[in-house]
């Protein structure tokens, strides 16, 4: 088998998945692995191993001895109960007893074995492990990463970004003095050189000669202060109307090496204070008391170019800034410099062995704080809420730093092979990140100090063998609070290159107990994302939804209560469908990438991954009655996988089924009908097939007659089983198809197939996505479209006779309201409390209720708890619902009709204008069967996406055009 498969090794898949996160109701109880000791352990391996001895035991053990083996022994359930009061203490409650027999058990056998609790237990602390080690922040997705084609291939000093007033932008300063504004997507939109000394003018152009060593964005003026090694600071004025140099000084004393700004943000009145690191160890602090009138004095006679300024005569301009110099802080040039406000104190940086950090009083009234550690810090970061201090440098080490210990540090990192070029603390997610001069940046976790990530930024620039060139600062890392629609990212630059990393805005990885509904560890769950699937477990009692951002969540039927939350259950994938096993203790799910899980429903563990056959959509999937799971997709195959007996975490794909090249597109719908033993798949093409379990092989093509139209894609399909497994109505329409909002119903036995369609929407152009039936009576069909419409109808006497002619008469509409304000993509009949009702799902993100009445019981999630046994607690319709349901009574059947396509009702058209409307379609329907749509809402093509959900051009056509397809 193994040899056969030409398919690359797809298990990678798993390994680049984020992982998965579980909260559990507290009402659980404590779980068996915290609750047991290794002594419990001990005693319990002693009750499985050696049990009580008895006559007919110790004649089996003996008849097992002679055989040159030993059975295993197994214990029921009122035995384990017995062992375990003995173990832990008979306080031990019944009902954990129960959930920990049942979690073990996942076959339901009603034995367990000692192995069972073995490979239970290992899998349980294996997972805690898992959860105890966060995500790194850095998110999957490849960076973006842009050229500065203006820096002539100088590399980028310091890169600010401005937030405010929006849109944001970015401004990298280059070594050559070249400044480049970016927008949001990293376009270009203006560039500017720093001007040169006047008395080196060369046709009206002053070119700068020098190299910039730093620059600051100074948000409440709207400037950039730039650094350079001709000892001066530029200020270039970055509104955003206009971007120009506005104010040079010049003279400094030495060059200027680390620039920091502060504002007050609180208090817009306090002048905000700019700090200049030098060559020789000094700071230089610059208030400016008057900035909305300007940060210096204006000039007397307006100059060509911008203002400029001698710092000697700095002091005539007493009335707009206020100067003060801190010299000898350092023995070495500053490398950074930051600005603590609480406190007062200026924080620096260098190189050198005896002063490698120094936190300053700005008074100089207390006594400094010193760091000294070999070859200093050439970049350090520093968190006030934390009390945590961040250093890198030459020596390859990233070390942890209390706030007022200098003697050691909290945590020494080792890790990187070159110079850490800059260090910074990513708050939101207790995370660090470190940038080396092999452009290698590595992710740390605050709190464990482990290594959570490696990433070798592949910047172009690049070449085997050589180390690329930097500026001083190459992060910028961007935190909330940001604009809107901008998530936290960290922009890397290295010589002419920037590249954007996104990052995540939470802690990710974990877990914990769902505290308030619709919480978890305190943080609100985020239900924002589209539901992609639903489906209710009668076993258990409960509703299982998935939604688009691969996250699970089980609720209890009966109060609506939320009672296990996964997460990332196939990473950042979308899940796209679920099913149950045969026992109702597992669920599987399947994503767009190809994966499939098995969980256990009652902890949350993921007990198997299964084999991908390809790296593409799973659409559908279902458990045969001894466990075996059989997988569709876009492979167009049909993929079996046995997880009866399975142990190993990873199950091995069987490709036995005789499917390849029997569909010849994409395979959207997969059901079974175990009481005719066959299996139908439906594809994008419209053609049903009819599998035989036995052979495994193709038993019947079902496909409606288009008479050369573009046929229609089957959305979803529905077995009958009630008719199906009665011996007078099985072979009638025993299966309902939907097809762009058309409804047939097929027979699968005899010579005829075709037992009657209709046209279900109310709206022409919409379509059902989901269908079901009261499965035990098949007396009434339950359709979800894609207005987000409920219509309950009566087919207890529907679909019984064949019909030589499509006849597209309608069943009776017992009941019909809007459930959703978006599509309904999965609708089931399910029975509780001796009462039917309708679970609904829908692309709108929520999930309900309802009785077969129309009258909703609940939305999972919402606030207020509900009793499913108490109707008076229901939440009922509206009046104007209500208002809406007389006036349809009114109307009566004719009402109901006249949504119809008029050629349900009208007779043959003529063949002129049937051949006009095939030209029509010819011109708007793809020949090759894959088609498009652009409105004014979205575009797609191939697969139409519609509130997520596939649809066609030639579905759309079809009903646009009020004609029966099936004609």
């Amino acid at each position: 088998m193994a040899a056969s498969r030409n398919y690359k090794n797809l298990w990678m898949l798993y390994e680049k998945e984020v992982p998965h996160s579980r909260f559990r109701d507290p009402a659980c109880g404590v779980s068996p692995a915290e609750k047991l000791s290794p002594e419990h352990l001990e005693l319990l391996r002693n009750a499985f191993t050696c049990p009580k001895s008895g006559p007919q035991k110790q004649e089996k053990s003996l008849k097992g001895r002679d055989k040159g083996g030993s059975e295993e022994h197994g214990m029921k359930f009122e035995e384990f109960r017995e062992v375990l009061r003995s173990v832990i203490g008979p306080d031990i409650q019944d009902a954990w007893v129960e959930r920990f027999f049942s979690e073990v058990d996942i076959s339901c056998t009603g034995l367990l074995k000692w192995q069972q609790l073995c490979s239970y237990l290992i899998l349980e602390y294996t997972e805690r492990q898992r959860a105890s080690i966060p995500t790194a922040a850095l998110l999957d997705s490849q960076p973006q990463i842009r050229h500065c084609s203006h820096n002539k291939r100088e590399p980028t000093v310091r890169v600010v970004a401005i937030s405010h007033p929006p849109p944001l932008r970015y401004i990298s300063v280059s070594k050559g003095g070249q400044i480049t504004v970016w927008n949001s997507s990293l376009h270009i939109i203006k560039t500017l050189g720093l001007a040169g000394d006047p008395s080196e003018e060369v046709a009206n152009t002053r070119r700068f000669r020098g190299w910039t060593t730093d620059a600051v964005y100074m948000g409440t003026v709207h400037r950039v202060a730039i650094a350079t090694d001709c000892r001066d600071l530029h200020f270039v004025n970055v509104s955003p109307t206009s971007v120009f140099e506005d104010v040079h000084i010049f003279g400094f004393r030495s060059v200027l090496t680390a620039l920091c700004y502060w504002h007050d943000t609180q208090c817009p009145e306090q002048p905000p204070l700019l700090l200049l690191g030098d060559e020789k160890g000094g700071v230089h602090l610059l208030w400016f008391l008057n900035p909305s009138k300007g940060l210096f004095k204006n000039p007397s006679k307006k100059d060509k170019g911008p203002q400029r300024i001698f710092f000697p005569d700095l002091g005539e301009h007493s009335n707009t800034v206020s100067y003060h110099h801190i010299p000898n802080i350092h023995q070495e040039p500053i490398t950074r410099v930051m600005f603590e406000p609480s406190t007062n104190v200026i924080m620096t940086s260098s190189e050198s062995d005896t002063t490698s950090v120094v936190f300053v009083n700005v008074s100089l009234k207390q006594q400094p704080y010193v760091w000294k550690f070999k070859q200093g810090a050439k970049c350090f970061d520093y968190n006030a809420s934390l009390q945590l201090m961040v250093t890198g440098g030459c020596d390859q080490t990233v070390r942890l730093w209390n706030r007022y210990v200098t003697t050691s540090p909290v945590a020494t990192l080792r890790g990187h092979h070159t110079a850490v070029l800059d260090v910074a603390i990513y708050q939101p997610v207790g995370q660090i990140f470190s940038y080396s001069r092999d452009v290698e940046l590595r992710i740390w976790d605050i709190s464990t100090h482990h290594c959570l990530k490696t990433v070798l930024v592949q910047f172009p620039c690049l070449k085997p063998g050589r180390i690329p060139e930097h500026g001083n600062f190459p992060f910028l890392l961007m935190t909330p609070p940001l604009p809107e629609e901008t998530r936290p990212h960290l922009v890397v630059a290295c010589k002419d290159y920037l590249a954007v990393l996104s990052l995540a805005e939470t802690r990710r990885g974990g877990g914990g107990w769902l505290r308030d509904e619709g919480k978890e560890n305190g943080t609100e769950i985020q239900c924002a994302a589209s539901l992609a699937c639903a489906l209710y477990n009668p076993t258990l009692r409960q509703v299982v939804t998935g939604l688009s951002d691969s996250s699970i969540s089980l609720w209890d039927v009966e109060t609506g209560r939320r009672r296990l939350h996964i997460s990332n259950a196939h990473g950042e994938e979308e899940l796209t469908c679920m099913t149950l096993d045969s026992t109702h203790r597992r669920l599987i799910t399947g994503a767009r990438n190809g994966t499939i899980k098995v969980w256990n429903l009652l902890n949350g563990l993921n007990l198997h991954k299964l084999e991908p056959i390809t790296d593409s959509e799973v659409t559908g999937l279902t458990c045969l009655h001894d466990n075996q799971l059989l997988a569709v997709g876009w492979s167009q195959r049909i993929a079996q996988y046995n997880i009866a007996g399975a142990k190993d975490l990873k199950v091995r794909a069987d490709m036995s089924w005789k499917s390849t090249g029997v569909h010849k597109s994409d395979i959207l719908a997969v059901g079974q009908c175990p009481s005719l033993g066959v299996v139908a798949t439906a594809s994008y093409d419209g053609e049903v097939v009819i599998w035989r379990l036995e052979t495994q092989g193709p038993l019947l093509h079902l496909r409606n007659k288009t008479q050369g139209r573009a046929t229609l894609p089957v959305e979803n399909l529905l077995f009958l089983q009630h008719r199906a497994g009665n011996k007078k109505l099985r072979n009638r329409g025993v299966l309902v198809l939907s097809q762009a909002g058309w409804l047939r119903f097929w027979g699968i036995t005899g010579e005829e197939h075709s037992y009657g369609q209709f046209f279900a929407p109310e709206e022409s152009g919409e379509c059902v996505l989901s269908l079901s039936s009261d499965q035990p009576k098949n007396t009434i069909l339950v359709s979800g479209d894609t207005t987000g419409r409920l219509q309950i109808w009566d087919i207890s006497s529907y679909a019984l006779d064949v019909q030589h002619e499509p006849i597209c008469e309608r069943p009776p509409l017992l009941q019909c309201w809007l459930a959703h304000k978006r599509a309904v993509v999965c609708v089931e009949v399910i029975e509780v409390a001796d009462r039917l009702l309708v679970l609904t799902a829908s692309v709108d993100g929520s999930a309900g209720l309802w009785t077969k009445d129309g009258g909703r019981v609940g939305l999972f999630g919402q606030e207020a708890i509900w009793n499913v046994s108490t109707p008076a607690a229901y939440h009922r319709k509206m009046e104007s619902d209500q208002r809406k349901e007389e006036k349809t009574d009114k109307l009566g059947l004719e009402r109901v009709r006249c949504q119809v396509p008029e050629s349900a009702s009208r007779g043959p058209t003529s063949q002129e204008e049937e051949e006009e409307e095939e030209e029509e379609e010819e011109e708007e329907c793809c020949s090759d069967g894959k088609h498009s749509i652009e409105t004014g809402v979205f575009t797609s093509s191939a697969h139409t996406q519609t509130d997520g959900l596939s649809l066609t051009h030639a579905c759309i056509s079809h009903i646009m055009c009020r004609e029966c397809p099936f004609q």
